[in-house]
């Protein structure tokens, strides 16, 4: 490749999962009668609670277990999460916040080209899969960084990554080879 023809490849993070906890039990009816943008789902045993600012939806369980999802950066689950414990504090729970971790991140990128897929499936055989009756895309999976990509025939690539030091490293990983 000349200089002429390197294109910066934009990998843009779409979600990030975090998980914390409160290290006290909380009563999902009062946070569904006294706090503020709740879904109380009794049968399934969980309180949806949406923030605005930053935008995201936590699953607020009984045992003080929240998942938090819709952020966009490490940065903005955590400080979410913290929006989050400070709302549950505020309406009289004994809120600690413990045990934050990223699960997961969600990101997107285009490649410049199109891509394909039987050809790309039998270089690259041991990693990834087609099978075009289920799904229009190519799963290529890399076990060491646990990490799983969507390539579709468009050139648009989904990645899913546990955690967040596993992202910057196939990141740089990816860049480093364009």
């Amino acid at each position: 490749m000349d200089a002429e023809s390197d294109v910066a490849l934009d990998i843009l993070i779409t979600n990030v999962v975090c998980v914390f906890r409160t290290r006290c039990h909380l009563n999902l009816r009062k946070i569904a009668l006294e706090g503020a943008n709740v879904i109380y789902k009794r049968d399934v045993g969980k309180v949806l609670m949406k923030l605005r600012k930053p935008r995201i939806t936590a699953t607020i369980w009984s045992s003080g277990k929240v998942i938090c999802t819709g952020a966009t950066s490490e940065e903005e689950a955590k400080f979410g999460a913290r929006r989050l414990a400070r709302s549950l504090q505020k309406l009289g729970f004994q809120v600690i916040f413990t045990d934050f971790k990223v699960v997961n991140v969600l990101a997107v990128c285009n490649m410049p080209f199109e891509v394909r897929l039987p050809e790309f499936t039998k270089n690259n055989r041991p990693h990834a899969s087609y099978e075009p009756e289920l799904h229009p895309a190519v799963c290529y999976r890399i076990k060491t960084l646990r990490a799983t990509l969507q390539i579709f025939s468009t050139g648009s690539i989904t990645v899913t990554v546990l955690g967040l030091f596993a992202f910057r490293i196939l990141k740089k990983t990816i860049v480093g080879q364009m």
